[in-house]
This record gives structure tokens, C-alpha cells and sequence, in this order.
């Protein structure tokens, strides 16, 4: 991995790992902003598995828990492409519940505030999916499947022209040894 690779992957893993471990450690003090979108989320996650934990702290906590192994595990360059997926999907409800920059009661500061930082989240989130879509310089899975495919095709062909090459040579020797008496 080249040093400017490792050196993006830490600094962009950073703010879920820091954030990530404070997070888990007191979840109670984003519960307040966090209850409007878990409380939406709740009968989606009970359709899903009915054990599935739904109070807001124990999704705080889950969601911290996730954030701080990928990004460490962005951070130490381990699953990386996987890793920044899931950031990525992490990244989405922190990012609604913790900066609505549309909610209307909000005065103009406080709106601003979370503008800015709904933006940041956002230019995370591309990064995120830059790093999940980084093959390192080497073939991605799609040129990988195109190269086989071709080349699978190329290797059929021959063996037909070989097999149609044979069966030419196969027909002209029987021909010749019907000829020959005896």
C-alpha cells in the first residue's frame, strides 16, 4: 500500500474512531437528539429481527461500537473497501439525527451550525465511498470478470477450430484408408 494510501485511510478513519469510542462510552448524551430518528427506525428494526435492540441508547452505543472497528479497522489498513462501506452506511443516521439543519425552531445559528456540519459529514461520506471503491492501482472486480469472460471466450474458439481441425484430419484419413485395399 503506498504511504499517501495509509496516510488518507488514518486521517479520514480518525473522526470514527475518537468519536466512535466517545460515543460508546456515553451514549445518554446524544440520546436527546438521536430518540426522533430511532423511534422511526424502531418498527423497521423489530420487522427485521424481532430481538433486534431498539431503545435509543443500546442504538447509540451499536452504532458507536461499528464506528470504532471500522474505522479502525480503515485506520490499521485491514478490509478496507468493506470497512469504509459500512462508515459510510454509519455515517448516514448520525448524520440526520445529529444535524437537521432544516428543522424550523432552530434559531439561524444553530441552523448554520448544522449546516456546516451536515456538509463535513457529507464530504466524510464521499470520501468514504472514494475509499470503498479503491482498488489500490490494481484490477477491480469488473475488469477481473470482462478479462476471464474474454478470455473463456477466446479459449472456446480455439478449441473449436482445434476440435473442427481434427475432425477434418479425422474424416481425410478414413477416406484415405478406404482407398488403400486390403
Amino acid at each position: 500500500m503506498k504511504p499517501v494510501r495509509s496516510l488518507a485511510r488514518a486521517m479520514l478513519s480518525g473522526i470514527f474512531v475518537v468519536s466512535g469510542y466517545r460515543n460508546f462510552r456515553a451514549p445518554q448524551r446524544l440520546a436527546q437528539k438521536a430518540a426522533p430518528v430511532t423511534d422511526r427506525a424502531a418498527p423497521l428494526l423489530r420487522r427485521v429481527h424481532p430481538n433486534f435492540p431498539t431503545e435509543t441508547e443500546q442504538l447509540i452505543r451499536l452504532n458507536s461500537a461499528v464506528q470504532l472497528g471500522a474505522g479502525l479497522m480503515l485506520a490499521t489498513g485491514r478490509l478496507t473497501r468493506p470497512a469504509a462501506l459500512v462508515l459510510a452506511g454509519t455515517i448516514v443516521p448520525t448524520t440526520i439525527a445529529g444535524h437537521p439543519f432544516w428543522n424550523k425552531e432552530d434559531d439561524a445559528a444553530t441552523r448554520d451550525t448544522n449546516k456546516i456540519h451536515f456538509l463535513k459529514n457529507m464530504g466524510l461520506l464521499g470520501g468514504l465511498l472514494l475509499a470503498a471503491a479503491d482498488t489500490e492501482g490494481k484490477p477491480g472486480l469488473r475488469w477481473r470478470t470482462g478479462h476471464r469472460i474474454g478470455h473463456s471466450r477466446r479459449s472456446v474458439k480455439r478449441a473449436v477450430r482445434t476440435a473442427r481441425r481434427e475432425a477434418r484430419i479425422a474424416v481425410r484419413s478414413a477416406a484415405t484408408a478406404r482407398r488403400i485395399p486390403g
